[in-house]
């Protein structure tokens, strides 16, 4: 008779010879969208890929970049995404198991008392028998039933690890977001400061014109309108403030020091490069959510394989070697070993359809990942095509809010002066300030809404993770 682990061996070399499987064939679907975007006029196409410029390069205020840092180290979301990944590797390692044989050590000892009455002898007796036993077991993959689960089991793994690039990514850009909105609210928070104390003057020149019968009650109560208008104000950017600052220390995990934080709107916009993105829209199969649609689809495709191998034979084999005996002593004697060695094969001939209904599950579910990894794409691609027809008018926006605060600080000269001299009345100089107030906002506004068109634009074009 032919030794089990002989056997064993020769269908271990048989099963690895085959190495097949039932899983189609992946192509990866063609992209629903147009082969590059329509790259607006001003814009520079040349320079590097956004997926291939790490963030580092791309933000380069320190404070920035120490706050990114701190980010990676301590932001909650991010360790949950590397965990993920960390029980995605442990899933798959565990499927990847099954391929090989499983080996266990056994021992043990049996005691069974017979009473007289079935006795041989007719006097009850204690048996006890113990054993030591070394076994396996092992399903051959002859139909890649196990190949393919192992395969979904990868793929799902790479997908997780790629949802963690995304997350990084979007953590990162975030994190840029929240540092630029803080300082464009410091702007609007000194710019609402030296509005109200300019109205506080001109409320206190008022009213000794007032009390000298110089200036009517109307243009006392529009002064003081504007005042507190602006005052209303000062208090609302100082809690947006805190805000911001509170956003920031929930993304970097930790409180962060106040010299890390930009004052100015001006000097962090230097901070932010510029990136070209005349490119082709084949960039956005290197985005993690991308890649992270297309793994999940892969791993689809190879349930589709396992889903058809059930409808095959099932082969096991187990097998064991060892030795037993009555005394515990005598375990390891000569003439005490044994061994075993039981093949099975499982034919599914009956399942009231449930295997038919279960591959027609998993087709359906990689039909349905097509449509995810299309849509994916979609999103992707208006995402881009979104940050581009932003982008192309920003300069221009900026430029001509910058003309309309010298207009209209022109304007609060010329009303000032014309109101000084009794050509105008109180009200077209309020109007002037008011006028003056809302464009320096706006262009602080304009220009926030630029840098962070920047960011988005790194962001949606695969940003470098790295």
């Amino acid at each position: 008779m032919i030794p089990p682990l002989r056997v064993l061996c020769a269908a271990l070399m048989a099963t690895f010879a085959a190495g097949c499987t039932l899983t189609p064939n992946y192509e990866r679907p063609a992209l629903p969208v147009p082969s590059a975007w329509d790259t607006p006029d001003g814009i520079d196409a040349s320079g590097k890929v956004a997926s291939e410029l790490p963030w580092r390069d791309y933000f380069a205020d320190t404070r920035l970049r120490t706050i990114i840092e701190l980010a990676l180290t301590n932001n909650r979301d991010l360790r949950i995404a590397a965990l993920n990944i960390e029980r995605a590797r442990a899933m798959y390692r565990i499927q990847r198991a099954d391929l090989l044989p499983s080996v266990d050590v056994a021992g043990g000892q049996n005691v069974q008392r017979v009473p007289e009455s079935i006795s041989p002898t007719g006097n009850a007796s204690i048996n006890r028998q113990y054993n030591a036993t070394i076994g396996t077991s092992w399903e051959l993959d002859l139909f890649g039933r196990i190949r393919s689960l192992s395969d979904q089991a990868v793929e799902i793994y790479l997908a997780t690890e790629e949802a963690r690039r995304g997350a990084q990514i979007s953590l990162v850009a975030e994190i840029a977001n929240v540092w630029l909105t803080l300082a464009a609210d410091q702007e609007l928070l000194e710019l609402a400061r030296r509005t109200f104390a300019t109205q506080q003057k001109s409320v206190e020149l008022i009213k000794k014109s007032f009390d000298a019968g110089a200036a009517s009650a109307l243009d006392l109560a529009q002064a003081r309108t504007a005042m507190e208008r602006a005052r209303a104000d000062s208090a609302r950017y100082t809690a947006q403030l805190a805000r911001d600052r509170n956003a920031l220390a929930l993304l970097a995990g930790i409180p962060v020091p106040e010299n890390l934080q930009a004052k100015t709107l001006a000097g962090a916009l230097s901070t932010v490069a510029d990136l070209p993105a005349g490119v082709p829209s084949e960039v956005l199969v290197r985005r993690p959510d991308v890649l992270q649609a297309e793994h999940m689809l892969r791993a689809s495709n190879a349930n589709i394989g396992a889903a058809r191998a059930a409808f095959f034979p099932r082969i096991s084999l187990t097998a064991g070697v060892g030795t037993a005996s009555s005394t515990l002593d005598g375990l390891f004697d000569s003439g005490t070993r044994l061994w075993s060695f039981a093949p099975q094969i499982t034919l599914p001939i009956f399942h009231a359809g449930a295997l038919r209904a279960n591959l027609d599950r998993t087709e359906i579910e990689r039909n349905i990942q097509v449509a995810q990894y299309e849509k994916t794409i979609q999103s992707a691609f208006r995402e881009v095509a979104d940050a581009l027809a932003d982008r192309a008018t920003l300069a221009e926006q900026i430029d001509a809010r910058g003309e309309l605060v010298n207009a209209a600080n022109e304007s609060y000269r010329l009303s000032e002066a014309r109101y000084r001299g009794g050509l105008d009345s109180h009200l077209v100089l309020l109007d002037a300030q008011r006028s003056q107030y809302v464009a320096e906002q706006e262009l602080i506004a304009t220009r926030l809404a630029e840098a962070g068109n920047r960011v988005m634009l790194y962001k949606v074009l695969g940003g470098g993770w790295k």
